[in-house]
């Protein structure tokens, strides 16, 4: 496939693995910019690099906003020294909340654990007075 080549919403679906309500939505909201031909939607290759960005953004937890900013600060022209820098310090942020997180989340689990042991306890004692009592 030619690198200029414009792609139908078809073609974008599949090589992205997303439904065309999902681009359509990502129009809508002013982060793709398909060409229109009546009720055609043509993607060109700045499109496919904004949604490649768009996706890996979200993978990472951006929202919708913060995504819009980066992609805002591409077309700044300085060699996406400002986006470089913007990406870096959200990408900071994100990290740091997924690692409050996850910690969150282990310790949750260690939290449960302990209870199940507490929980398993508790039913072999009343098996065993049951047993007794039988």
């Amino acid at each position: 496939m030619s690198e200029d080549r414009v792609m139908t919403i078809r073609e974008m679906c599949d090589a992205f693995e997303v439904t065309p309500r999902t681009l359509r939505f990502y129009e809508q909201k002013e982060l793709l910019f398909p060409i229109r031909e009546g009720q055609k939607r043509l993607f060109t290759k700045r499109d496919r690099a904004r949604l490649k960005l768009i996706l890996r953004g979200k993978r990472f937890g951006f929202s919708l906003e913060e995504i819009r900013q980066l992609l805002d600060l591409y077309d700044v022209g300085d060699q996406q020294q400002s986006q470089l820098e913007q990406t870096y310090e959200i990408a900071r942020q994100r990290l740091a909340d997924m690692v409050r997180q996850r910690d969150e989340l282990n310790a949750a689990i260690e939290e449960l654990k302990e209870q199940m042991v507490w929980g398993e306890k508790m039913l072999a004692s009343a098996q065993h007075r049951k047993s007794a009592a039988g």
